[in-house]
């Protein structure tokens, strides 16, 4: 982590009861190390325990990113930086437009049979990936399924709980997976147009559709398992999976 960056978000770690002389066992390690470690697992989609020896022991990072977590820190980290990213592109902070989908990945066996399932469209057995991304491609809310959760049902969990978090969010772009009673329940019950983009049943072979390649550039981009704050699926050390 370079000096900038960890000026930008030293302000945000919460503070130790220790330092503040309100009791406690001062914390060992350094807070911006415990960052850079955290960094390394998603940059690079390892396990806690393959943690290289240069950073903390891979239990104590994964106890300050398990309480960090709790705490909605991590959120605020990825929330923050999404803002950051949409201004320095000359747009504002806050999305009016997203695109949804959704993405089955095979599960190990470490995965528990309950967040398990299987999805006899693609005919995966595992978990579920459902994301909202702006139309640059940034996360806006995620959530993680057994795979034979169908994506209409999803959608109205994520949708509810993206348009709850960015409150000027008013459409949604999404593929026909997702018709049927789901648009006119975003109108009424969210404020929110749900847009299905079709693909033309004369187009042969791959073609780009408008809108729909920003979200699946997104899950391209996430197919190795990363931690993603608040998914309901958990790796075998613990942290939020979403591979």
């Amino acid at each position: 982590m370079r000096d900038a960056e960890w000026a930008a978000v030293r302000e945000m770690v919460p503070v130790p009861a220790w330092s503040e002389g309100r009791g406690g066992r001062p914390e060992e390690y350094c807070h911006r190390d415990i960052l850079d470690a955290i960094r390394y697992v998603v940059d690079n989609g390892v396990k806690w325990p393959a943690l290289p020896v240069d950073y903390p022991p891979w239990k104590a990072v994964h106890r300050f990113f398990t309480r960090w977590r709790k705490q909605g820190l991590i959120g605020e980290f990825h929330d923050r930086l999404r803002a950051a990213t949409r201004e320095a592109q000359g747009r504002d902070a806050e999305p009016t437009a997203g695109v949804i989908d959704s993405q089955s990945a095979k599960g190990t066996s470490t995965v528990e049979a309950a967040t398990s399932g299987y999805d006899g469209g693609k005919k995966i057995k595992g978990r579920k990936r459902h994301i909202v991304v702006d139309t640059l491609g940034l996360i806006l809310a995620a959530m993680v399924t057994p795979a034979s959760t169908g994506d209409r049902d999803a959608a109205q969990d994520l949708l509810a709980r993206a348009a709850r978090q960015h409150h000027r969010l008013r459409r949604v772009w999404a593929d026909s997976g997702y018709t049927g009673m789901l648009v006119g329940w975003c109108a009424t019950a969210l404020n929110l147009m749900l847009t299905v983009i079709r693909r033309s049943d004369d187009r042969k072979g791959f073609v780009v559709l408008p809108k729909r390649w920003i979200v699946e550039r997104t899950l391209c981009a996430t197919r190795r398992s990363v931690c993603i704050p608040g998914s309901a699926g958990r790796n075998s050390e613990g942290g939020s999976w979403a591979g």
